[in-house]
């Protein structure tokens, strides 16, 4: 069966462009221009993903996303926001109201389509478990034994490091904002604020050496893991 993406885009060009190439690639569309509308229809429709504008008539995309996480027929769905550059603020507001990825205007059609496939990959899986060994390529994470290996050789940690580490690598190429690290730790009931997050990640970055650079700063927001 087709995954059906519903499409909250007020700009003709860009709406075009979108809804063209998703066709190409087989997904089955629904489209809205307002946020008001989108917000009353897509209760009805459940699509397997929405991607949305932030700036829109009728109903901004913060609060479309706001509504839609508070429903729970919807709340699973998945959220992709399309932002312009200048947006940094709503991109942490949308992320932390629930939103899985972002896409800032102007933006490549192949980043599109790989990050929408990427967000319905993932939403397939079984959520990561906090204990649960992680392995991609040379890089090892065992938060059970308290162990990180690179090319097989051990990596001393600290605990809130660790957790930092694991709970990013748990999801590759996702942005976790300040805050959704801090409560990855704090499922431990270890204290760390959010500022200390950054300290965190320098040490993490200077531990990894050679690897230092699969964890990217996305500015204003957060840090994501880099598949």
């Amino acid at each position: 069966m087709k995954k059906h993406i519903f499409i909250v885009e007020d700009e003709p060009d860009i709406l075009e462009l979108i809804r063209y190439h998703l066709s190409r690639e087989g997904f089955a569309l629904s489209v809205s221009t307002r946020g008001d509308e989108a917000a009353r229809n897509i209760p009805f429709k459940k699509p397997d993903l929405v991607l949305l504008d932030l700036m829109l008539p009728g109903l901004d995309g913060l609060e479309v996303c706001r509504a839609l996480k508070k429903d729970p027929q919807t709340a699973a769905i998945p959220v992709i926001m399309l932002t312009a550059k200048g947006e940094e603020s709503d991109i942490v507001t949308g992320l932390e109201l629930g939103a899985a990825d972002y896409i800032v205007k102007p933006f490549s059609v192949k980043v599109l389509i790989a990050r929408v496939r990427a967000v319905l990959r993932r939403r397939e899986e079984p959520p990561p478990d906090k204990n649960t060994e992680i392995r991609i390529r040379d890089l090892v994470v065992n938060p059970g034994r308290h162990e990180v290996l690179i090319k097989g050789k051990p990596v001393d940690m600290t605990f809130s490091e660790l957790r930092i580490l694991h709970a990013l690598a748990s999801r590759p190429g996702w942005v976790l904002t300040r805050d959704q690290i801090v409560d990855a730790v704090r499922g431990e009931d270890y204290p760390v604020t959010d500022r200390a997050v950054d300290v965190q990640i320098v040490g993490l970055r200077r531990k990894l050496g050679a690897r230092a650079d699969c964890i990217e700063t996305v500015r204003g927001v957060g840090y994501r893991f880099k598949a």
